[in-house]
């Protein structure tokens, strides 16, 4: 079985698509369909239905892409370290969700970088979704999100919360308000895929749905969404952790809600398939920590 011809076809059912898929492999479309076809061939089965909407797998397909995922992690495993090997290299690749990454968790990796100093560390940012994509896709080996996820293939570990606080910056509002108050307010909101906002809408989900608040504008930033509510643009509902300085300063203050409190949960996450090298390990242990040293 040609490993080349199985992962295209991994690629191209994790995108539905033969187009796209192409793309990302640098080839061109009926290259990748005779790779695929090829495999097909090789393994004496139809993998894949073809239509306007995409791709769907046949049963034998089904099998077969539960496999690849195993099959193409252990060839990545042996192809880093064999690398590490050749050149003594040690990586971390980290992605990190915004309410951890943009402010708590930079500290982290200083502290970690003093103690593990030939170890390359590299951290993308983005929504919680997003790591998880990345991470089913090989991307980064390790992740920081907001929430747990309940997906096949990757474990979860808790480790830590933080209040989640309704703040501004305006004059004369009141310390405590209640539910019909909220839906009046003007709140900014972070994009679908954020945890901040699925742990948001699960808090409040037995009292209201969030088609009853007046959110007046999303952003995929928690950093943009504290800027807009110091400049007094409107309301949001932002981790503890993230405006810890503004709150002891006066610059934010918060608002409590009747009978909500709502918690941010994070987690480190990975993949069960693949295997942690002892620098990855070490950086878990550490971030499950007390000596993690969030900022």
């Amino acid at each position: 079985m040609n490993l080349q011809y199985l992962r295209s076809f991994f690629v191209t059912v994790k995108l539905n698509s033969i187009s796209k898929a192409a793309k990302v492999l640098h080839l061109t479309q009926p290259g990748l369909s005779m790779q695929i076809q090829s495999l097909e061939k090789d393994l004496g089965i139809s993998l894949l239905n073809r239509s306007n909407r995409g791709v769907e797998l046949t049963e034998g397909g089904k099998i077969v892409f539960d496999y690849a995922n195993t099959i193409l992690s252990l060839q990545e495993n042996i192809d880093r370290d064999l690398e590490n090997l050749k050149v003594n290299r040690k990586n971390l690749l980290i992605g990190s969700c915004k309410a951890i990454g943009e402010y708590a968790l930079p500290c982290s990796i200083y502290v970690f970088k003093q103690d593990h100093k030939d170890v390359e560390i590299n951290m993308e940012i983005s929504n919680t979704s997003e790591v998880i994509e990345n991470l089913i896709n090989r991307n980064i080996n390790i992740g920081i999100i907001h929430g747990d996820i309940k997906e096949k293939n990757i474990q979860t570990v808790k480790i830590t919360q933080d209040r989640l606080l309704l703040v501004t910056s305006l004059p004369l509002m009141k310390d405590t308000i209640t539910l019909d108050e909220l839906v009046k307010l003007p709140l900014i909101f972070r994009e679908q895929g954020s945890g901040v906002r699925d742990t948001i809408i699960k808090g409040l989900s037995d009292s209201l749905s969030i088609d009853n608040l007046n959110i007046i504008y999303e952003l995929n930033s928690m950093e943009a969404i504290k800027s807009s509510v110091i400049a007094g643009k409107g309301i949001s509902f932002i981790p503890e952790l993230s405006i810890k300085r503004e709150l002891k300063d006066g610059t934010l203050k918060k608002i409590d809600i009747e009978n909500i409190d709502l918690t941010c949960e994070f987690y480190v996450a990975y993949r069960k398939d693949y295997s942690l090298s002892p620098f990855e390990n070490e950086f878990i242990k550490f971030i499950k920590s007390s000596k993690r040293g969030f900022c």
